[in-house]
């Protein structure tokens, strides 16, 4: 198993590939529609902007960039949690993704502060 920054990097990749896969089993309603398109614009874009951050040209740089990655992770979050309230699918379908988003989410705030601490 990767470690570390190696670890996050995987991750996020893999996540916005499950929201991929999630987005695209997804009723072909107007509503549907809607959460789709927000759903896979903040769920793809996770890994893109921790990319980012890994090439920050400072501290300040890396805690801007990671704060972008945390607020596209819970809004993520957001767009799963109404594809389940409205119906569109079921829970247990989106739960273990879910999960990975949480602790993904958790894995960012941790380097935010890291990156802080060392200011």
């Amino acid at each position: 198993m990767e470690t570390g920054k190696d670890e996050l990097r995987h991750r996020t990749k893999a996540f916005a590939l499950r929201v991929i896969a999630l987005t695209n089993a997804l009723p072909n309603t107007q509503l549907a529609g809607v959460i789709r398109n927000q759903l896979l614009r903040s769920g793809t874009s996770v890994g893109a902007n921790y990319r980012a951050a890994k090439r920050a040209k400072s501290t300040a740089d890396f805690i801007s960039k990671m704060g972008t990655v945390e607020e596209e992770t819970d809004e993520s979050m957001y767009w799963m949690e109404l594809v389940i309230e409205t119906g569109l699918m079921k829970e247990d379908r989106i739960s273990d993704l879910y999960q990975e988003a949480d602790e993904i989410l958790s894995m960012v705030v941790a380097s935010i502060k890291t990156a802080r601490s060392k200011k």
